[in-house]
């Protein structure tokens, strides 16, 4: 049997989307994501390694639901060390969704939920958008000697903030504490208008993962994953 792509999420409804035939899904926080990625590996073995899911943007004008291909992923942990994508791999994914940004990804280590922490981190990186997990992925796919790519849809524009309610909303596994929501609302129901915004973009970003993901799948077959595998 031939090993799988394994494919990269931080949150579980990124995980949802994500599982198909032919493609192992390890859905983990970056504190334990390295770890869970490895033990994946050494059980199913991997034929490449795909870093899907959303991305804060860092490019004004870039609407909620963009895709970004990564063609570098700059782990700003390690100091802006960069790796590159599979060049097979990127390509392909850009001629079949030409629409997407191919450009830099920042990899960072906590949301970037602040417009003015989103500009700094545009200046210091030059990337396009911002996740927790692709840098980890690259840092595993090197190590290892496997191809990889990012392949990130915007979820929160680069000229937003995010309410406090959306972070509250967040459990340290990904999913959604809707009490925790609540709670932050009846604190300040003023961040409501701001917390649909947060809403409609992570539903346009929704939309886009799950018509990318069938391009996505269709592009990493068999042919293609075995020629990317010697790059």
């Amino acid at each position: 049997m031939q090993a799988p792509i394994i494919v990269v999420t931080g949150m579980p409804f990124e995980a949802r989307i994500a599982r198909g035939d032919g493609v192992r899904v390890v859905c983990a926080q970056n504190d334990t994501l390295a770890e869970d990625l490895v033990a994946a590996m050494a059980h199913d073995g991997a034929r490449g390694l795909v870093s899907f899911g959303t991305a804060g943007g860092l490019i004004h004008g870039v609407s909620a639901g963009q895709w970004v291909i990564a063609r570098r992923v700059l782990d700003m942990p390690q100091r802006a060390r960069e790796y590159v994508s599979s060049v097979a791999w990127a390509d392909a994914l850009h001629r079949a969704m030409p629409d997407a940004l191919l450009a830099d990804l920042a990899g960072v280590t906590a949301p970037v939920v602040r417009a003015e922490d989103k500009a700094a981190l545009f200046c210091e990186s030059g990337a396009a958008a911002a996740d927790m997990e692709s840098h980890i992925v690259a840092r595993v796919a090197l190590a290892h000697g496997l191809p990889f790519v990012a392949a990130r849809v915007v979820i929160d524009p680069a000229e937003r903030s995010l309410p406090a309610a959306a972070l509250a909303g967040l459990r340290s596994d990904g999913s959604t504490d809707i009490l925790g929501v609540l709670r932050s609302l009846a604190a300040d129901p003023r961040q409501l208008p701001a917390l649909l915004r947060v809403g409609q973009d992570a539903g346009r970003a929704q939309r886009a993962m799950r018509r990318g993901r069938r391009i996505i799948a269709l592009q990493l077959g068999d042919g293609f994953g075995a020629a990317a595998a010697g790059i």
